[in-house]
């Protein structure tokens, strides 16, 4: 098994094989979330604009997504994991949004599979790529608003590869120390409203999941994510 480590949109157009969209803070994290506190389904989309026309055909759907890491005028909750588990999400259809993650599922269109990933289920990730036992795996970290190179996507990247060549690595302590460096604006006093402290823990649960989220490519372009449990 062949496996590849890439970065941002670029990294994601290019990604062939199975291809694994990472985004731990804040996108792929609280997709798991809103997966486990019952949304019905997940669509992603790459711009906003596009989440308001999917809102036309879902009345119902909850709108989620960030721009400049803020909630997007008009969307119900920011690209929060702690907006999510305080909002009730039971059978609904969510439509998210956001500057990196969910524009990497738009644009990874070369590769056989993908899935997303995140530190909260990294370990589900590894056992699913095991699973389908592809020739190429494609790890994209798509960093900091997909321009900046992001230390907790890569960390998380490093994990799932780690986990691939059955390498008995310890993270923990990298994984912590990121409140120190990539994460620490999660702990800045200005960000609380949009950003806060709880993002940081919630999204740094490591392997708190057992699924994935495989895309499905629709129609429109745009694409819904599965829950698969492994």
């Amino acid at each position: 098994m062949k496996i590849v480590i890439s970065e941002f949109v670029e990294g994601a157009r290019q990604a062939e094989g199975l291809t694994v969209i990472i985004d731990v803070f804040r996108a792929f994290s609280v997709g798991c979330y809103a997966i486990d506190s019952g949304a019905s389904k997940l669509i992603a989309t790459g711009e906003s604009d596009k989440a308001f026309e999917l809102k036309k055909m879902y009345s119902q759907a909850v709108l989620v997504g960030e721009s400049d890491e803020r909630k997007i005028k008009g969307f119900d909750l920011g690209n929060s994991p702690t907006e999510i588990l305080k909002a009730n999400l039971n059978g609904k259809i969510v439509i998210h949004t956001t500057t990196a993650g969910t524009r990497g599922l738009i644009n990874a269109e070369k590769a056989d599979t993908v899935i997303t990933g995140s530190l909260v289920n990294a370990s589900a990730v590894s056992r699913y790529i095991r699973m389908l036992n592809p020739d190429q795996v494609t790890l994209v970290a798509m960093g900091y608003r997909a321009k900046e190179s992001a230390e907790e996507d890569l960390i998380c990247a490093a994990y799932i590869e780690s986990l691939l060549n059955d390498k008995n690595e310890d993270f923990k302590e990298r994984i912590g120390n990121l409140r120190f460096t990539s994460g620490k604006r999660f702990f800045i006093k200005e960000n609380i409203g949009f950003s806060p402290p709880t993002d940081f823990f919630l999204c740094t649960m490591t392997d708190k999941f057992s699924f994935v989220m495989r895309a499905v490519r629709r129609f429109d372009g745009n694409v819904d994510l599965e829950r698969i449990d492994v």
